[in-house]
């Protein structure tokens, strides 16, 4: 039987890193399989409950960018068919539930140590900073910008992980101190074609890309596009219809989930640590929804559940 929600798997690989959201499994030498679970983590706490069909949304929103990107940025996708991963490692044959939908066949790669984040519009940390000091990662940026203004051009606002696990923005100059100049010239380049094209496919449907981060991956000379692409977990969506500079923006993909925690925390029912509190069943599928609505209106179809072995909604 197909699940529409999984916390966690546990298959007969051997398992490299278990993520927020992804479960990461070593094939072999070459090849690594990437099962994106329903977990979901909102102010840095992931939840107790799965939110049905989210691996699935993130796994076919990465597979359907990937096919339209153009053919010189490469990338790590073999196949994201759960019967093509399964043909491929028979052994995943007993798990077919698990992986239907929400799993990927990649080619390894030896990953880069630099979040590529690319901000088209000025919020969240970088807003934080701004307002502060006028700057982003120490760099100075242009006087009077307002929260959620458009930047253009787009900034290569590069980060990588502090010790804590959060995200720390850092300079260019750190990354050409870290990989060398041409790496980082390639990564910003590689970054910035995806970004913009994914800027231009997703506003004539509603949905501005307000930032998003890639991660790359050196394979037999080539710097592969790797894990998952222009995603409402990898991305801040925001609804075009109600964008207005001077505030913040509702997000397309937790708001329900991160309203419903804030209404919590502050009636001190919730001190925001973990555990986080118990999900209602409204808001997980109010959440789900948001998810699948996304899917639909970037990729111009609903997520196919009976293509892709999932069961119905109920």
């Amino acid at each position: 039987m197909s699940q529409a929600a999984l916390l966690q798997t546990d298959l007969p690989l051997p398992l490299a890193r278990r993520g927020k959201v992804r479960d990461v499994y070593d094939v072999d030498a070459d090849h690594l399989l990437l099962v994106t679970t329903d977990r979901i983590s909102a102010f840095d706490v992931v939840m107790s409950e799965a939110i049905p069909y989210k691996g699935a949304v993130l796994t076919q929103l990465t597979a359907w960018w990937l096919a339209q990107l153009p053919a010189d940025i490469p990338h790590h996708l073999i196949t994201a068919d759960t019967d093509e991963i399964i043909e491929a490692v028979p052994a995943l044959a007993p798990y077919h539930a698990a992986l239907a939908g929400r799993s990927m066949l990649t080619k390894k790669a030896e990953v880069v140590p630099i979040e590529c984040v690319i901000r088209g519009y000025i919020t969240g940390s970088a807003w934080k900073e701004y307002q502060t000091s006028g700057t982003l990662a120490g760099e100075a940026l242009a006087a009077g910008l307002r929260e959620s203004d458009r930047l253009d051009p787009p900034i290569f606002s590069p980060a990588t992980k502090a010790e804590t696990g959060h995200d720390e923005n850092i300079t260019i100059g750190t990354v050409i101190e870290r990989v060398g100049a041409d790496t980082a010239a390639t990564l910003e380049r590689l970054a910035r074609t995806v970004y913009e094209f994914g800027r231009a496919t997703a506003e004539p449907r509603g949905i501005i890309v307000a930032d998003t981060k890639f991660e790359f991956g050196w394979r037999d000379g080539t710097l592969l596009l790797i894990d998952e692409v222009l995603t409402p977990d990898s991305s801040r969506f925001w609804p075009a219809g109600s964008y207005a500079p001077g505030r913040g923006q509702p997000s397309f993909d937790k708001q329900p989930l991160r309203d419903w925690l804030d209404v919590q925390r502050k009636a001190g029912r919730w001190n925001g640590e973990a555990p986080a509190p118990t999900l209602p069943p409204e808001v997980i599928r109010a959440t789900s929804l948001r998810y699948r609505d996304a899917f639909l209106r970037l990729t111009g179809a609903p997520l196919d559940l009976a293509r892709l072995g999932l069961p119905a909604d109920q």
